[in-house]
């Protein structure tokens, strides 16, 4: 493993593992205004982004296009705020877990659509991991009630899931990861007052008591300028599909979190599912492969061409 992908792989996990923690803040934001929340949210992270996005961030936004516009508008409403209102809409009538085992299904879906898009064949090694990931992510949740509308709503927020990792990947190579998540923050906060004025009125916004100032705090700083920043700097080194692997650490943290504010337990069902998403991770981003190929290395036997035995069934394409 190279130092650019040992780089994207720490950084895709750490966001993730801040994400799960912000399932715990959520918690306790369950009297907030959501649209008011987000907008608190997305707005104060923006604001605190601005300083970050490095010089001629300006000459950058002017040059693009209408249509980059248009993605970065459906990343903000499909993979941020529609993704936040489809998990409460499902909650309405669905037990948590179950948004939560459909969002952990996201890899699988990242697995198969990122590379037909790019016209190739899915990876084998990271559909399985991805598929180890889901699995791992329902064990550590579970099953609950739901009705038809609850599926819906986790469907939709299955949806926003995998938008908000593959709607991202165009925009980075012109805005970076750190202007990416400034305009992003910012597109989202105005979509979530208009979301606000809209559909709840005027008692959309007010002020947050000190438990729900120090859960918003964290989520604006910790989970969004932190995570979605170190979420797309890991995006551009590894790319989406071996990124999204790590979202199965979503639901790893939010179980190891949640005991700290007494709003769950971490028991023999989360401890299994947490032993498969490390599993699918370190076979679908390529790490198992590479510590065999490490422990076979002292004995490999060689030709008499100086190329060792095996080598001419490496998959082509594939990285050694």
């Amino acid at each position: 493993m190279n130092a650019t992908t040992s780089r994207g792989t720490l950084l895709a996990a750490l966001a993730c593992v801040l994400v799960g923690g912000s399932f715990t803040a959520n918690s306790l934001l369950g009297e907030y205004p959501y649209a008011g929340g987000q907008f608190l949210r997305y707005g104060l992270a923006c604001l605190l982004l601005l300083p970050l996005a490095g010089k001629g961030a300006t000459a950058r936004l002017r040059a693009l296009a209408p249509r980059q516009w248009v993605r970065l508008c459906l990343l903000a409403a499909v993979g941020m705020v529609g993704f936040n209102l489809a998990v409460i809409a499902a909650e309405r009538t669905a037990e948590p877990a179950v948004p939560g085992v459909f969002v952990g299904c996201a890899p699988v879906v990242v697995a198969v659509l990122v590379p037909l898009l790019d016209g190739r064949r899915p990876q084998r090694a990271v559909l399985h991991g991805a598929l180890l990931v889901a699995v791992g992510a329902f064990a550590v949740q579970g099953w609950g009630r739901t009705d038809g509308a609850g599926l819906a709503f986790s469907v939709c927020a299955l949806a926003g899931e995998v938008g908000f990792a593959v709607l991202a990947v165009p925009a980075l190579r012109p805005l970076g990861p750190r202007l990416l998540s400034a305009t992003v923050c910012a597109v989202a906060a105005l979509e979530s007052a208009a979301v606000g004025l809209l559909v709840v009125g005027g008692g959309w916004l007010r002020r947050p008591d000190a438990v729900e100032t120090a859960a918003l705090l964290w989520q604006a700083v910790v989970v969004t300028v932190v995570g979605f920043v170190c979420w797309y700097m890991g995006l551009q080194r590894i790319g989406a599909e071996r990124a999204t692997l790590f979202s199965g650490l979503i639901p790893v943290a939010a179980a190891c979190t949640a005991p700290l504010v007494g709003t769950g337990s971490y028991g023999l069902a989360q401890a299994t599912g947490s032993a498969l998403v490390g599993l699918g991770v370190a076979l679908g981003s390529g790490a198992l492969r590479r510590a065999g190929r490490a422990r076979r290395a002292p004995g490999r036997a060689f030709r008499g061409n100086g190329r060792p035995l095996g080598h001419e069934n490496r998959v082509p394409g594939m990285p050694d």
